[in-house]
């Protein structure tokens, strides 16, 4: 039994209850009365030197450094509801630099990279910061560094292992991680501090609309892209009301289905979910110390992770990852009262000093999930059409790196980026249903199990950690 096993069980469910009440089913970042209003649909043909699909991170970003690779060209991004309204605008903001999802799942994937993935890695995330700096982005950047807890006796040891004090990670036992944030259930933590920043997911993405609208990117919400047509040295993007006829096109829809068909398979959209708090009051928060602000998440398969709002809420998310027979997405998905009060029974179970604290909002949201869990990269007719995918919950850094690789491919150079294999090659992809539905079903039990096992990996585990498709997370 673990200690979130320990959680439920001691819980108390009617003031759990009590805590979520009150929460609004909708994510805290896109409750703003300062979202900004939704541009026009595209209506009629327009020509562009790129156009992108797809309107969170990977497309903005994208967009932004083809501007400055090229202020002449004409950028134009279709988005099929509002900017920023799917995964980039419902994630916890937690700015990574790992392109790999961990140096450990990049060894195991990449060896022979992987040592450059994390320096490229670090690069990307001081350009997010250099970029954020230079065109005065109002996002929250914070580079606060991150946390990895123990919170059971066999993590001790091997986040141990971890430590690399050249590179900024450093090992935290008990008394020194207490010290640092305090929690009753804390045994030990990795401190990595260099390669984490804190966001506001909405802020980032409206900001990188507004950088973008400025430097001259034509941008269309409510615009669904429907198909891709081959018209001489042109492709088309086929849309309700119109149509764009671009010379390069980057397809940046992650968890929604591809124009690029090829690619079906390669991706699972599985749920995740979140609560906010209330914002802690100052006594509240010394309770639990946490003066450095850091991104926190536990060791186990099944985790939470968890951060400070800039006025001083907390995120708390994670632990389920829910898939839907069939590949769904649907707003219907959005809610799930059996997760929330799993998750306020953790929550209150890892900071007891906060008991009677309320939350305001509760929301989930599809990952665009592949089997290497991290992002993956296609070409099509005749490299005019790039495609980026995969991220597995770490976008929100990774999707700007992946902007670069597109803008790479579609020039038809060859770099460094366009030669990685992490470019490539792919993962193994899904099976289609219902061998989908049953694989992510046993795999998701069997790493419960293995959490209840001292992080044992039992047979199905071991199986897909030899083919490519396993994750230690």
């Amino acid at each position: 039994m673990t200690t979130f096993d320990i959680a439920r069980r001691e819980a108390d469910w009617a003031a759990i209850g009590t805590a979520l009440a009150g929460a609004a089913p909708l994510p805290f970042w896109l409750d703003d009365p300062a979202r900004p209003v939704p541009t026009r649909p595209l209506s009629g043909t327009v020509t562009a030197d790129l156009a992108i699909v797809g309107g969170g991170y990977t497309g903005l970003w994208t967009a932004v450094q083809a501007k400055e690779r090229r202020p002449d060209a004409t950028v134009v991004l279709l988005e099929g509801g509002s900017l920023g309204w799917a995964a980039s605008g419902r994630n916890g903001g937690f700015c990574e630099a790992s392109l790999t999802h961990g140096a450990s799942n990049g060894e195991a994937h990449l060896p022979g990279e992987n040592d450059r993935l994390i320096e490229l890695g670090l690069q990307n995330l001081d350009g997010i910061e250099a970029t954020v700096k230079r065109y005065g982005m109002d996002c929250d950047f914070e580079r606060t560094g991150s946390i990895h807890i123990a919170t059971e006796e066999y993590q001790v040891a091997e986040l141990a292992e971890g430590a690399s004090p050249e590179h900024g990670v450093r090992f935290l036992d008990r008394q020194s991680l207490r010290a640092t944030v305090d929690s009753p259930t804390y045994l030990a933590g990795l401190e990595d501090t260099r390669g984490t920043a804190m966001v506001h997911p909405a802020k980032l993405v409206w900001e990188l609309a507004r950088v973008a609208r400025e430097l001259g990117v034509e941008i269309y919400e409510g615009t669904v892209a429907r198909r891709l047509e081959r018209d001489g040295e042109r492709v088309d993007i086929v849309t309700d009301a119109g149509r764009v006829r671009a010379s390069r096109v980057a397809l940046a829809t992650n968890a929604f289905p591809s124009l690029l068909k090829r690619v079906s398979l390669h991706t699972v959209p599985v749920y995740d979910y979140a609560l906010m708090t209330e914002p802690l009051s100052a006594e509240q928060l010394a309770s639990i110390g946490w003066e450095g602000r850091q991104g926190l998440a536990d060791a186990g398969n099944q985790f939470h992770y968890y951060r400070l709002t800039a006025d001083n809420r907390i995120l708390w998310g994670g632990y389920d990852a829910v898939y839907y027979y069939g590949r769904r997405i649907s707003s219907r998905y959005d809610q799930r009262q059996e997760t929330f009060e799993r998750l306020a029974a953790h929550f209150f179970h890892t900071f007891p000093t906060l008991k009677g604290l309320r939350f305001t909002h509760r929301w989930g949201g599809a990952i665009d999930t592949c089997s290497r869990f991290f992002s993956f990269f296609e070409t099509a007719y005749e490299g005019r059409v790039a495609h980026a995918a995969g991220f597995t919950g770490l976008g929100v850094g990774a999707s700007r790196f992946a902007g670069t690789v597109m803008l790479d491919l579609l020039s038809g150079e060859r770099t460094e980026l366009t030669e990685l294999e992490l470019v490539r090659k792919k993962p193994i992809p899904f099976p289609p249903e219902p061998a989908a539905w049953l694989g992510v079903k046993l795999t998701t039990r069997a790493l419960h199990r293995a959490d209840r096992n001292e992080g044992r990996r039992g047979p199905l585990l071991k199986v897909l950690d030899s083919i490519g498709m396993g994750f230690d997370s």
